[in-house]
């Protein structure tokens, strides 16, 4: 076996980089967490370091990267080549495992090759901690484990590397498994076990007789390992396909429905397939309803195609008063075991997977829903199952990967809920749910023919996710975390984004025949599976690094990549468009005629097998149901009110029930209004307090404006689920409609899609009968509504060592409503009648169908006729649950009529509505004919009124925030900077400059440059058209050198040609090397690109604005508050983490403290606007004598403030700890603006649930600057 070294003699240089004091949030946070966590109380003090070992650049670029690129001298020390490590400390560093995608060292390696315009660079990234205190051997070794998980990091040496090269194995030739044919049944086992297969003994006797007797050959390696993802139960749910030859139904009392549901599923499957016989599976019954649908004619809006890739459907959308004919897709998708097992890589491509899903089929992805099942969070880290993370770790690393992807590919995730149920400690939920649309014009379906090739897009193969697909298939033990680490694959949401990009145009859609994403399984499913007749030459694949063998590479599932089949003339125009967005575009394959799946390396077929033996999924499996009748003594409906509480206890007790209590802290994480067509933020009213129950946005039409949007809600209840699975599976088709109603939806014309999270099934009837029971129970349901589930997506392997996830099928609703005509649930005022529209019920707990008919069309017709004003379901909670987070948003009392009986107050009365009714509605006249109760009218007292009780509104919703606060805070703990009581200084500048440019021009051109990781461009285009500017957007390509330079020049064209600037938001770079803006701010220094700036700003008079993002590349280069590039010095301002240490989402109110600028010519002093926030680096931060002069010069231009209009520390008004609420600051002469919030991000029926001003009107400012 040879060792082969790439050719890098270069020095190797380290450093080490620290946040200052008063900036070390991550450090602190983690110290707090390892003392309670870990209860390790003698633990005085945390210091984190980030490590870098750099190769293949010079002194010079060395000492200029140290500044700039590596750490920002106004928040970090740097140590160059050692750190003191003080005596009595004990220090350890943790990296990446090899070969795991590593964001820091790709962007530090993306800026250095920026700054010395050099190729072959080497970045190696590690995290360096100290520990202080007197801590034992046994407190570190648990601190370690805590901090090291073996899945994706490991611990590293803290000597400093000689070299950075790369050493690879020569990989030998594929293995033949010789003898493999005339294997005996226990050989075949021994096989099966020695190659840890997810496929079945079965399933490998299957393959041996078709080698046998079809192919009269030994198999490859690799063709064992493609069948064995080929088949897995990811890529081709055998699970949902296995013959269920005999299902029983144990006799009771809810047997007889039961067994009637049963019998009309056979009935419809029996007319279905008349003409053939069908065996019975789940997936028949996943599908039953949209197929009877189908046949029946009733789904005419839905779209097929012989695409895998989301479910799909057609609309009218309005644009600009014109209806055009749109595809709207929206799909499901779970990554529960690489999430349990790598908390942060498994939840973050649960996303990516999932927007890949309708990327592929064209589709725009514009919203993002987030529903999850975890353990109880709070638990001990002592408590922990043997094998397992703790349930803390996994939720809060989950949390922070599903935001982190999301929010840099630039997703509006409009709905966050996590579900907790001691369940999910056996194995974690992780769903991801998207929406995606796009003109139908845009989508060219065709079939492959013969000489058409395929390209492989996007990112290039690795080792990370080998095997994702089958380790996803398998059951898992305690020894799991040990052994999957190349299942878990590695999220690149820059990379993701540039697809998005190119996607988005037409003259690129209009080549694609056809296109399929690369999750699971790699080049073998998401090539293998494009065409039936194939030729794959593994050489052509794009890799990470040398020393991959065929196998891997036909395995890999190395994350954002697609495979794009064309007709061969147009493969270098393809290819061309995937340049322009900076995108790797490389032809691996071509469809041939034989129908054969055949794969190349080094020359030799290692794959050939024929398409008709993949597509039969392995052998046919067997097994029996029996489905468990539900116990009516302990049934969910049966509600039973303890009195060991008075009713205000009772009342703080429901609310503090982890299904009930408030996830502000958790939902905030996510970016939710990106993309400037969010109808509802998370939660509404004044004081953002009521929360959504479905997420709601408007279509995202590239130009113009647009009325039709999208409602997307689920549905599920864990405990009712797991009392009687098949009323779970109903009431979640029920409850996902209820809250599409709710928000003003029209459930008749609502589509489904389904999650089903079931344990392992194994040959137990008894664990059949549950997945069974639930699918039927749904279509129970969808009969009953009649609205079908036109796609979904399950996952059978629920189970850790004796342990098992609650029965869960959740349903998801998409329904498609003109946006002005949606509610959300905050009461809205004062007098209002409060009703009960109630969903009746027999005995048994099955609904009257009739009733909710009658009762949804009615309340759909009265929303759009404006009577009903806000709408909430009753859930776990019951009606306390509901009108407690009506009340909250507004701090609106009500007052109940008269007394209520508690088991009506508190009971989960699934399906079932609270209503508030215009004052002046007559309520018996709109409601008559429904199953409705008046139950009493809104106040202004601040407090609900009900049964001699008056319930504080202020100190239930402070116990409603308690139960979750320590797993994702919302405030800052003892930081006295951050208290109400600290008031700042309300800045005042009336001082204004009258500049105006030396030349006027009737379309001002606006120049829009686009980085790795900007993902407002979108928004930031229309802000300046829709003032009257001409835009043009410059994607800055950098696969190269030669690109690199290319994209300079480009640069500095779009800089000469335009008169104003706009640096929109983002994540450059990822916001890393652990910081934000700083490559763009390492081009902007470029000496081209930075003297026709300044001709830009010194000659021609030109405007620059940078939000968010933007403003953060600005305070790099010296642009703000200077007025020119400079190197900043410890002295500089800069923007850093905000204090609470997590990206914070919402919606602030910010008030123009300055007339200096042009920008605000627009807007008088005094001037208040509401708009959105969403970063991790906000916090502004100066030093005094440099805050006075920015004061005194009129530089700071807004201040976020409170609702009596006075700058605020608290983290309610300021959500960084800006200090002194700086939200914008500007040059001296006003020309250079940036701010934080996001005032793009405005347009009609946005943020309708926030009431304010929400257009600040500055990109028409910077337009008139030129009129």
């Amino acid at each position: 076996m040879c060792i082969r070294r790439m050719d890098m003699n270069s020095k190797v240089r380290r450093i080490y980089v620290e946040k200052k004091r008063g900036f070390d949030v991550e450090a602190r946070n983690m110290l707090v967490d390892i003392k309670e966590n870990l209860n390790i109380v003698d633990l005085k003090n945390i210091r984190i370091l980030n490590r870098y070992d750099i190769s293949g650049i010079s002194g010079d670029d060395y000492e200029a990267a140290k500044k700039t690129i590596l750490s920002e001298p106004p928040i970090d020390n740097y140590y160059d080549e050692d750190i003191r490590v003080p005596k009595g400390s004990i220090a350890f560093a943790v990296e990446s495992l090899p070969g795991q995608y590593d964001q820091r060292a790709d962007s530090a390696i993306q800026s250095l090759k920026i700054l010395t315009c050099k190729e072959k660079i080497e970045v190696r990234c590690a995290k360096l901690f100290i520990l202080e205190g007197c801590i034992t051997c046994e407190d570190i070794k648990n601190i370690k484990s805590y901090v090291i998980n073996p899945v994706e990091s490991r611990e590293a040496s803290l000597d400093k590397y000689s070299t950075l090269e790369t050493s690879y194995f020569i990989p030998k030739d594929i293995e033949i498994l010789d003898g493999f044919i005339e294997s005996d049944y226990e050989k075949i086992e021994e096989i099966e076990a020695n190659l840890g297969l997810a496929m079945s003994t079965d399933d490998l006797i299957f393959c041996r007789d078709y080698f046998k007797n079809v192919e009269k050959r030994n198999p490859t390696i690799t063709e064992i390992r493609v069948l064995d993802t080929y088949w897995s139960d990811h890529c081709r749910h055998t699970t949902f396909h296995t013959n269920i030859n005999n299902i029983q139904i144990e006799q009771g009392p809810y047997s007889e429905i039961i067994e009637e549901v049963y019998k009309e599923f056979l009935n419809s499957l029996r007319e279905l397939y008349k003409d053939s016989h069908k065996d019975i599976c789940l997936m028949d019954m996943a599908t039953i309803g949209m197929k009877e649908f189908i046949k029946k004619g009733l789904l005419d809006d839905i779209d097929m195609s012989k695409e895998i890739n989301a479910c799909s459907i057609k609309a009218k959308v309005d644009v600009d008063g014109e209806y055009e004919d749109w595809l709207i897709m929206f799909k499901n998708e779970t990554h529960n075991h690489p999430t349990e097992i790598e908390p942060f890589g498994g939840a973050a491509t649960c996303l990516g997977g999932a927007i890949r899903d309708p990327l592929s089929g064209r589709a725009y992805v514009y919203q993002a829903m987030r529903v999850t099942g975890s353990g109880d969070p709070r638990v001990k880290v002592c408590d922990t199952l043997e094998g397992k993370l703790p349930q803390s770790k996994i939720t809060k690393g989950a949390a922070l990967g599903y935001s982190s992807y999301g929010n840099q590919i630039g997703l509006s995730t409009g709905f966050v809920d996590e579900i907790y149920h001691e369940g999910y400690a056996a194995k974690r939920m992780e769903i991801g749910a998207v929406v995606g649309a796009t003109p139908a014009k845009n989508v060219v379906r065709k079939e492959p023919s013969v000489g058409d090739v395929v390209i492989l897009l996007g990112g290039r193969t690795g080792r990370d996710g080998l095997g994702g697909a089958t380790g996803s298939s398998k059951e898992h033990n305690v020894e799991s975390i040990l052994k999957c680490g190349a299942e878990v694959q590695k999220g690149n949401p820059p990379q993701e984004r540039k697809i998005q990009r190119l996607f988005r145009k037409s003259e690129v859609t209009s080549l694609i025949k056809r296109c399929n994403d690369f999750g699971a399984g790699g080049v073998a499913v998401a090539i293998g599976e494009i065409a039936d007749g194939l030729y794959i030459d593994l050489d052509k694949v794009p890799k990470k690094y040398e020393g991959l063998d065929g196998t891997e590479i036909a395995i890999s599932e190395s994350q954002e990549r697609m495979a794009v089949v064309v007709a061969c003339e147009d493969k270098e125009r393809f290819i061309e468009f995937a340049r322009e967005e900076n995108l790797e575009a490389t032809v691996v394959a071509n469809v041939t005629q034989d129908n054969r799946l055949k794969m190349v390396w080094r020359g030799n077929i290692i794959v050939d097998i024929k398409r008709e033996f993949l597509d039969t999924n392995g052998a046919k499996q067997n097994a029996d149901a029996y489905i468990k009748s539900p116990e009516i003594d302990k049934s969910y409906f049966d509600f039973k009110y303890k009195n060991e509480y008075d009713l205000n206890e009772a009342w703080i007790k429901n609310l503090q029930d982890l299904n009930v209590c408030s996830k502000r802290g958790l939902v905030e994480k996510f970016d939710s209004t990106i993309g400037g067509g969010t109808v509802f933020l998370p939660f509404g009213g004044k004081y953002q307090r009521s929360p959504m129950e479905a997420m709601v946005c408007k279509i995202p039409v590239e130009s113009g404006e647009t009325n039709t949007g999208t409602i997307m809600s689920y549905g599920y209840n864990t405990n009712l689920s797991k009392w009687s699975p098949f009323h779970g599976g109903m009431y979640s088709v029920i409850e996902a409609a209820a809250k599409v109603v709710a928000v003003g939806g029209d459930y008749k014309s609502i589509r489904l899609s389904f999650q089903e999270y079931f344990e392992r099934l194994g040959n137990d009837p008894r664990r059949w009968g549950k997945p069974v029971a639930s699918l039927l129970g749904a279509y129970y349901s969808q009969r009953g509504l009649n609205i079908p589930a036109i796609g979904g997506k399950d996952s059978m392997s629920g189970t850790f060592m004796d342990k098992d996830v609650p029965p869960t099928l959740v349903a998801f609703a998409l329904n498609v409503v003109d946006v002005r005509d949606v509610i959300s649930p905050e009461f809205k005022k004062i007098g209002s009648s409060v009703v009960l529209m109630k969903l009746p019920k027999d005995k048994l707990g099955m609904p009257d169908f009739e009733s909710l008919e009658k009762n949804y069309t009615r309340i759909n017709s009265l929303i759009k006729s404006k009577h009903i004003i806000s709408a909430h379901t009753i859930g776990y909670g019951g009606i306390s649950e509901a009108v407690s987070k009506m009340s909250f948003g507004n701090k609106i009392g009500m007052k109940f009529k008269e007394n209520v009986e508690n088991e009506k107050l508190f009971a989960p009365d699934l399906g079932s509505l609270i209503l508030e009714v215009k004052e002046e509605s007559d309520v018996g006249q709109i409601f008559r004919g429904t199953d409705y109760e008046v139950l009493g009218y809104t106040t202004g007292s601040k407090k609900i009124e009900i049964n001699g009780y008056e319930i504080d509104i202020d100190d239930i919703l402070k116990h409603w925030e308690e139960p979750l606060e320590g797993v994702f805070p919302t405030k800052i703990l003892n930081d006295h900077k951050n208290t109400k009581n600290n008031k700042v200084f309300n800045i005042s500048y009336n001082k204004t400059k009258t500049i105006r440019p030396s030349l006027s021009f009737a379309k001002p051109r606006v120049f829009i440059p686009v980085f790795p990781g900007t993902n407002c461009e979108y928004d930031s285009a229309r802000a300046f058209e829709k003032a009257g500017g001409e835009v043009n957007t410059f994607v800055f390509r950098n696969l190269n050198t030669r690109e690199i330079e290319d994209s300079i020049l480009g640069m500095v064209n779009g800089i000469n040609n335009s008169q104003i600037i706009m640096i929109p938001g983002g994540f450059s770079g990822g916001d890393e090397p652990d910081g934000s803006g700083k490559f763009i701010a390492t081009v902007f220094k470029n000496p081209k690109i930075k003297e026709a700036l300044m001709e830009f700003l010194n000659v021609k008079d030109g405007l620059i604005l940078g939000i968010c993002n933007g403003f953060q590349a600005l305070i790099k280069t010296g642009l703000l508050p200077y007025g020119k590039i400079v190197d900043t010095d410890s002295n500089s301002p800069t923007l850093t983490f905000n204090s609470i240490g997590r990206h914070n989402s919402k919606m602030v109110n910010v008030k123009v403290v300055s007339t200096l600028s042009p920008w605000f010519n627009n807007a008088k002093l005094g001037d208040v606007y509401t708009i959105p926030v969403s970063h991790g680096e906000g916090r502004f931060i100066a030093n005094k004598d440099k805050m006075d002069d920015l004061i005194k010069n009129g530089q700071i231009a807004a201040q976020y403030i409170d609702f009596d209009g006075n700058a605020s520390m608290d983290i309610d008004y300021n959500p960084n700890g800006s200090m002194y609420g700086v939200e914008a600051i500007t040059s001296p002469d006003g020309r250079v603006l940036g701010k934080m919030g996001h005032s793009e991000r405005f347009g009609s029926n946005v943020a309708k649930n926030i009431l304010g001003d929400k257009e600040q009107k500055i990109f028409e400012a910077g337009i008139n600057y030129y009129k």
